[in-house]
């Protein structure tokens, strides 16, 4: 008995659940993080990717600033665009229809490395496609996420509570990309906002379907993990380890799990585009 439990512990740390939610209210899926990132904290669920698309919203982190909103309350409205502010890092960002959005709920050790990988998974997902990305980290925090060339194509901004994260990445797929030049986009006047839809080679199909699932692979992949796909009704129905088990955390000393971590993330980088980016960003996850 106990070794079955103790395997089905291993199995459990091996995976990464992955959720498809569909289109989801910002508000409605922030008040799902917290219910998830909870029972997260209380060793009831493993580690867990929320993938969705948001109706049109500007989200201001922590670091916004009044001045990233370039009019008033009554154009946004009149566009149907709300705006929220959230417990993120980072500055004002857009979500839309025919964006991809990734909030993983999981435990870490090290911000820098977890940002780091984040931006990993997205350039490798990207690679796949075609496209030639790149990481811009050791320009500021500001700069976080994943660019092509000069222009953004994914942001990234988190929250950590308690060793546990919320928030994640948003990329432009085939959204509409006007909504951006309406603000300050991450706090960067005059940046470039772009898609995959617009930065495909010529001749390129553009796949959604195809897309989510090798962004959703390639993030399993860089924390060394196995993708397992779940409905919604698991992040409720999921129990909890029986008195007496060990949580679901694993044993690996922090600094080795920092060092895989990264050690992923370079690998992933140089199968992707040939060069492990070397600079770490920082804790401060811009949009």
């Amino acid at each position: 008995m106990l070794q079955m439990e103790a395997g089905e512990q291993m199995r459990v740390r091996e995976e990464l659940w992955v959720c498809e939610l569909g289109l989801v209210p910002y508000l409605e899926a922030l008040a799902l993080q917290q219910r998830v990132a909870a029972r997260r904290r209380g060793e009831q669920l493993p580690d867990t990717l929320l993938l969705l698309e948001h109706p049109p919203v500007y989200t201001r982190g922590r670091r916004s600033a009044q001045a990233e909103l370039l009019h008033g309350e009554r154009f946004y409205r009149a566009r149907g665009i709300e705006v929220l502010d959230c417990d993120r890092g980072g500055r004002i960002t857009y979500h839309g229809p025919g964006q991809l959005v990734g909030y993983p709920i999981m435990r870490v050790h090290d911000v820098g490395a977890y940002l780091r990988a984040m931006e990993a998974a997205i350039i490798a997902a990207l690679a796949q496609e075609g496209v030639l990305a790149r990481s811009r980290c050791a320009e500021g925090p500001d700069y976080t996420g994943v660019w092509v060339a000069e222009r953004k194509i994914a942001s990234i901004g988190v929250h950590v509570s308690r060793g546990v994260t919320t928030h994640g990445f948003a990329i432009n797929v085939h959204n509409e990309l006007e909504p951006f030049s309406f603000i300050v986009a991450c706090g960067l006047p005059g940046v470039a906002m772009t898609s995959l839809a617009r930065e495909l080679p010529r001749g390129r199909h553009l796949d959604t379907a195809r897309f989510r699932a090798r962004v959703a692979d390639r993030f399993c992949a860089v924390h060394g993990r196995r993708a397992r796909a779940v409905g919604a009704s698991a992040l409720k129905s999921a129990r909890g380890p029986r008195r007496g088990r060990a949580p679901m955390r694993g044993r690996t000393p922090r600094a080795r799990r920092r060092g895989a971590v990264t050690a992923r993330a370079d690998a992933t980088l140089k199968r992707a585009i040939g060069t492990p980016q070397l600079p770490v960003p920082g804790p401060g996850a811009g949009a």
